[in-house]
Order: C-alpha cells, then sequence, then structure tokens
C-alpha cells in the first residue's frame, strides 16, 4: 500500500507489463462496482491519490509519463467488479500496448511500494 484515507486505497498492482513494472490501483475502501455508481466525492479523491501517485512516479521511477486506465462493463474491459483506476509509468519506446501482463511476487512489488509510499509522505502536506 502506498496511500490510503477515509475514501480510498492505492497499492502496486500484482500484474505488471515487462516495461511497465511497478503500476498502482487507486480502488475506493467501500464497494462501488463501477464508474456509473461512483459518488463524486469519491471520484474526486481516487484522483487526486492518481495525481499522487503520478507525481510520485514521475520523482522516484524517473519515467517520460503517466498513463491512467479505468476499465468498465465486460465490453470496457473490466475483469474486476470493483472499480479501480491504473496509473502506468509509461517510457518511450516502451510497447506497453504490445505487451501482456505477468503476476509479480509481493517481495519485487514492496521495493516500489516504499519508493512511491516514502515520496507521498514527504510531499502529501506540503
Amino acid at each position: 500500500m502506498i496511500f490510503q484515507n477515509e475514501y480510498d486505497t492505492a497499492f502496486i498492482a500484482s500484474k505488471w507489463w515487462p516495461n511497465n513494472k511497478g503500476h498502482v490501483l487507486v480502488v475506493p475502501n467501500q464497494h462501488i462496482e463501477n464508474i456509473y455508481e461512483l459518488p463524486l466525492e469519491y471520484a474526486a479523491e481516487i484522483h487526486r491519490a492518481a495525481q499522487l501517485t503520478a507525481f510520485a512516479m514521475k520523482n522516484t521511477y524517473n519515467c517520460d509519463g503517466i498513463t491512467t486506465r479505468q476499465p468498465n462493463e465486460p465490453s470496457g474491459s473490466q475483469d474486476v467488479w470493483h472499480y479501480h483506476l491504473h496509473v502506468y509509468p509509461r517510457y518511450k519506446n516502451d510497447f506497453f500496448y504490445l505487451t501482456k501482463g505477468f503476476q509479480t511476487n509481493p517481495d519485487k512489488r514492496a521495493i516500489y511500494a516504499e519508493k512511491l509510499k516514502m515520496w507521498i509522505e514527504n510531499h502529501l502536506n506540503r
């Protein structure tokens, strides 16, 4: 986990892409299935957490950019029935859309989580 408040939690995802390791999921703490059910106050807090994550990634991963994704319904590629927003670090020529994700182990995820968590804690109340 890299961030949590009363509305949402952000954590390192267990599925990574070969050239985009350490991506983050931001989820509401209460069950909300998709964007159609998402209250505005949760939407604001989730995007606040995503923005914090993006700044943390730019400053700790030295990535060239950020991609966010938020799937809804089967035709929108939703396969987990709880609202979630992906935040991916992006790099020039990373072939993100041409590669497939793979499962990682918790020890590898912890290294990335610690970097992001420390940056967020150091910059959250500035």
